[in-house]
């Protein structure tokens, strides 16, 4: 379990200041080969780069840096990206350690690592993603409120009787600690209160959550937007809002997350080229859409370090 559960005010403002989620002022981790790649809007720009690039950390959008590495690497084939998704605590404690050149997070590392290792990082915020409660198929709930999205997550409320639904047992699937989408989704709904509530089972990754969900009937879990599959488990409202990517860029669906990529302040070439690449125009401008993201210039809405909301 998290030794201590983070309001969206410290997601979003632990970066200290005023910060926007519109128009950043993204930090490169240096470098020109890099920086000209993405002033050109193309990994071809950067023909030269060569070298191995690890990471780790957030399942939640794993499949979004295969897929723009996968881009990378036709245009620069002498560059290697390879990695794994076992959650963001791990990715940001590989990066820290220097055991993989790219940690990739759902939540700032100053959740998860002491200030002395995350002072030698970069974030780079590459994408916005929406996560919402998801149920069995069998389930007939279709909307819950955050209070009783508590209920459910803290073992007050066990039956699905409770909530509007079938007399039956609720299942809950829960993330295991240090899963930066439980983090997002704790925090949205029990904000700073603790919880040690464990659920039926825990599971390691968003891959995880997808099979257990397609087989167990009257379950609940949770997974950012990319990962719905309605042939296997339905996604539902909360708070009578639909979770979709439209409703998170004006905040009216209330559960999401910046995806952060750190490398270490020194990074070698190639992974200051493929951090740059994620940030130019050839991924923002299409393929964080295709799979399922929001660019991060899409946000509606800036919130300063308090986490007070304003229109963009």
């Amino acid at each position: 379990m998290l030794d201590q559960a983070y309001s969206r005010r410290q997601f979003l403002g632990l970066a200290g200041g005023l910060a926007s989620i519109v128009g950043l002022g993204l930090v490169g981790c240096g470098g020109s080969g890099a920086s000209d790649a993405a002033d050109k809007g193309s990994a071809a720009a950067a023909e030269s780069v060569s070298g191995e690039v690890t990471y780790d950390g957030a399942s939640s959008f794993q499949a979004l840096v295969e897929a723009a590495a996968e881009k990378f690497m036709d245009a620069n084939p002498d560059v290697s990206i390879s990695g794994s998704g076992n959650g963001s605590g791990k990715g940001l404690t590989a990066v820290a350690a220097g055991t993989v050149t790219i940690g990739n997070s759902d939540v700032f590392a100053e959740t998860k690592l002491e200030a002395d290792q995350v002072k030698n990082l970069v974030d780079h915020e590459v994408a916005v993603v929406g996560m919402g409660p998801v149920v069995s198929k069998n389930v007939k709930v279709d909307d819950l409120s955050l209070e009783q999205l508590k209920g459910i997550f803290s073992g007050q409320i066990t039956n699905w009787k409770e909530v509007g639904g079938d007399d039956a047992t609720i299942v809950v699937l829960n993330r295991k600690a240090g899963s930066g989408t439980r983090a997002t989704f704790e925090a949205a709904v029990f904000g700073d209160e603790a919880v040690d509530f464990k659920g039926d089972a825990e599971l390691d990754k968003s891959g995880d959550v997808q099979t257990q969900m397609g087989s167990t009937d009257n379950a609940i879990s949770y997974l950012d937007f990319s990962h719905f599959d309605d042939s296997k488990f339905n996604a539902i409202k909360v708070e009578g809002v639909e979770p979709k990517s439209a409703n998170v860029t004006d905040d009216s669906f209330k559960i999401w997350a910046t995806e952060h990529m750190y490398c270490a302040k020194d990074a070698d070439e190639a992974t200051k080229a493929f951090l740059e690449f994620m940030l130019s125009d050839d991924v923002q401008g299409k393929l964080v859409e295709e799979q399922g993201f929001i660019p991060v210039s899409a946000m509606k809405v800036v919130k300063d370090a308090s986490g007070k909301v304003s229109a963009k």
